[in-house]
C-alpha cells in the first residue's frame, strides 16, 4: 500500500514564511488553523496514535524499553499500520458553512 504524494503542509501559525509567495517557491501549503485546534494539527494526531499503539495499557521497566516501543510504532507507521495512517493523516476537514449556533 503506498501513500498518496502531496505538498507538504504546515500550520502557518507557527512558522513565518513571509506570506504564501514563499511558501509557494518552497513547494509547501500553508494550512491557516485557529490558535488552539490539536484535532486539526498533523502531527498532533500522528501523537495521539503513536501514544495509543505504543503506550496505552503498558509499564516499561526501563526507559530503553520505553523509548524502542515508540521507535517501533514510527518504524511500522507506513508497513503494519499503514491503514490506519492514510485515515489519519489526511487534511480533508468537515467544515460547517453557515451553520447556526444555538444558544441555551
Amino acid at each position: 500500500m503506498s501513500l498518496p504524494r502531496a505538498r507538504p503542509a504546515v500550520p502557518a501559525s507557527s512558522v513565518d514564511f513571509g506570506g504564501s509567495g514563499m511558501a509557494d517557491q518552497l513547494g509547501i501549503t500553508l494550512l491557516y488553523l485557529p490558535s488552539y485546534s490539536p484535532n486539526l494539527n498533523l502531527i498532533e494526531r500522528l501523537w495521539k496514535f503513536v501514544k495509543k499503539t505504543s503506550l496505552n495499557s503498558c509499564s516499561y521497566d526501563t526507559f530503553a524499553k520505553f523509548q524502542a516501543a515508540i521507535d517501533q510504532c514510527l518504524d511500522e507507521l507506513f508497513t503494519t499500520h499503514a491503514a490506519e495512517v492514510i485515515t489519519l493523516l489526511t487534511p480533508k476537514f468537515q467544515t460547517f458553512e453557515k451553520a447556526s449556533i444555538l444558544a441555551a
